[in-house]
């Protein structure tokens, strides 16, 4: 090998939504209803047995969907808590841990921006991002979906 050939760097997911709502109410939609808005049926471990999704408020928490047998299954654990601004979480579903964290910003009273970031995809190898990126557009794909239900749901119209 070359000393000029680096390894490739996988640049992490980056995407944002407006709410039109405040910042603290934004928050938490997100934190305390995620197991109301979240589309466990096509995003989750469990799929159609999830009963709930629940984020343990504080650092070192955990992340996991309780299924109606009361099973659990773990998203990770809880790594950035500083409500109203930030959440972050590691993120366990892929063969490496990688991590999700999103930022809280308002713009307005009732205007919040919410960015979020999902890292660390250079620690898969490349057969672990061509699977975990084949479905339906991959995670690009999964995280629009994700924060437009989750936009719905803090303006007001939350649907499962």
């Amino acid at each position: 090998m070359s000393d000029n050939v680096r390894p490739l760097r996988r640049p992490p997911i980056r995407q944002s939504t407006l709410v039109r709502s405040d910042r603290e109410h934004t928050f938490e939609v997100f934190v305390r209803d995620i197991g109301v808005w979240w589309p466990t049926r096509s995003h989750s471990l469990g799929q159609e047995r999830v009963a709930t999704v629940t984020i343990e408020r504080q650092l070192g928490g955990q992340v996991y969907e309780t299924w109606a047998d009361g099973s659990r299954a773990e998203w990770g654990e809880v790594i950035v808590w500083d409500p109203p601004e930030r959440f972050g979480m590691t993120w366990t579903s892929l063969p490496v841990v990688t991590e999700v964290e999103l930022t809280f910003t308002a713009l307005a009273p009732a205007l919040t921006r919410v960015a979020l970031e999902h890292r660390g995809w250079e620690r898969l190898t490349e057969e672990q991002v061509a699977a975990a990126t084949s479905l339906g557009g991959g995670y690009e794909a999964g995280w629009r979906h994700i924060l437009a239900l989750f936009t719905a749901a803090a303006e007001g119209g939350a649907d499962r």
